[in-house]
């Protein structure tokens, strides 16, 4: 496949490349807006007069439109264009986002939460979308890996920021989505991409794109994207945390900084996929995700002392460096360009469906096998990714588009 004029000489470094730093702004605007504000719940329960429950709402009244609008709007990407999509969900996240910072009124805040929710549904499948655009071959996974280093950079950064920020005022974290407004205007004038508009019938192209979702692949694609969430949701994200403090009586500091250190390692190990991707198939770099999933959750359970779960974390975080990216760059090859939004929105849904389940699965893991239950359960799902693997032939044969 040529490389489409857009794209940069094979012999540049991408780091340098104003396409892919843009999509990098993107990236960093999806991130923010669940991890720049859980610091800001305790004062918000304070002073708003709410319960952790309906506190909850804001993460969950934010992440639901994703679930249906996402495939939609990938629909329209792959039709209209991705601009067309991309500009005015960036706009409305910004304004929406820092319209919360206004109101002192819970259930109004629940409201601008959802339309900021709607224009966020968009921009963690539409930014690797564009990345499928504009690089092919190898270019493409060593752009995913880069992409996938500036989310984990967010995902570990932003809750110092919002904490910092919410010491001030719990409203002061909100101001953080008014940064969308300019990536905004710098994705409509700035970023060069190819043509990607479609005149194909409307029925056309969902029968088409209905038969590449069907693809064995790609199913298996999506299965692994949500068993992955499943795990990282439910036994890492939800109950790590309780561990920690009951098993050695850390306050929460102490907490976000062991918990800090999966983000390194997710940086460091997606930062060298290119180089990883030379050496070893995508097929063998997703079978060894699932051997440090399972074995960083494994070890957990059996830890003695503090500072030794640094060694699970740190498996755990390599795990996620490896698969995710990787997953993204399959799924992109996969994809015909002219459905490739639509396909990479559709794994944006079945990750908030991993999410969703996770913290429901690993649940009732601790109601029936207590705390270390959990994360020899979540081991277990991870085992059953070489299987998705072997059985959806997974990497085994992609063309690359």
């Amino acid at each position: 496949m040529h490389l489409s004029s857009t794209q940069p000489d094979p012999s540049t470094s991408l780091l340098r490349d104003s396409n892919l730093h843009v999509v990098f702004c993107v990236t960093l605007v999806g991130v923010l807006g669940v991890a720049s504000i859980t610091p800001a719940f305790p004062r918000i329960i304070a002073t708003l007069k709410v319960s952790p429950v309906e506190v909850g709402l804001l993460i969950t009244v934010f992440t639901l439109p994703g679930i249906f609008l996402a495939p939609m709007l990938g629909v329209l990407a792959d039709r209209y264009g991705r601009k067309q999509i991309l500009v005015p969900s960036l706009l409305l996240f910004g304004i929406a986002g820092f319209s919360c910072s206004l109101t002192r009124d819970f259930t109004l805040l629940l409201g601008l939460r959802f339309f900021q929710g709607v224009g966020a549904a968009a921009l963690g499948a539409l930014n690797v979308t564009v990345i499928g655009d504009l690089f092919s071959g190898q270019q493409r996974t060593t752009a995913m890996g880069y992409n996938a280093s500036v989310l984990s950079i967010g995902a570990a950064t932003y809750p110092v920021i919002g904490g910092a920020l919410a010491s001030i005022a719990w409203f002061y974290p909100f101001y953080l989505p008014l940064a969308a407004i300019p990536v905004g205007l710098i994705v409509l004038f700035v970023l060069d991409l190819p043509a990607t508009r479609t005149d194909q019938r409307l029925s056309e192209y969902l029968s088409e794109a209905w038969k590449s979702i069907r693809e064995p692949q790609v199913l298996g694609l999506f299965l692994i994207s949500t068993t992955s969430f499943i795990v990282l949701y439910g036994s890492y994200l939800a109950y790590f945390p309780i561990l920690i403090n009951h098993r050695f009586g850390q306050p929460s500091f102490v907490i976000g900084l062991i918990m800090a250190s999966t983000s390194f390692a997710t940086v460091l190990t997606s930062s060298q996929l290119g180089r990883l991707s030379r050496r070893f198939s995508r097929r063998n770099l997703l079978l060894t995700s699932a051997v440090f999933y399972a074995s960083g959750l494994f070890l957990i359970p059996f830890i003695p002392r503090l500072w030794l779960l640094l060694v699970p974390t740190f498996l755990f975080g390599i795990g996620q460096g490896l698969g995710n990216p990787v997953v993204q760059t399959l799924l992109a090859d996969l994809a015909p360009k002219a459905h490739r939004a639509a396909i990479m929105s559709f794994n944006g849904t079945v990750l908030r469906l991993g999410q969703t389940l996770g913290p429901l699965i690993t649940g009732i893991a601790y109601t029936r096998t207590g705390i270390n239950g959990v994360f020899l359960t979540g081991s277990a799902l991870a085992l059953i990714l070489p299987v998705i693997i072997f059985l959806m032939g997974v990497g085994r044969k992609v063309p690359v588009s």
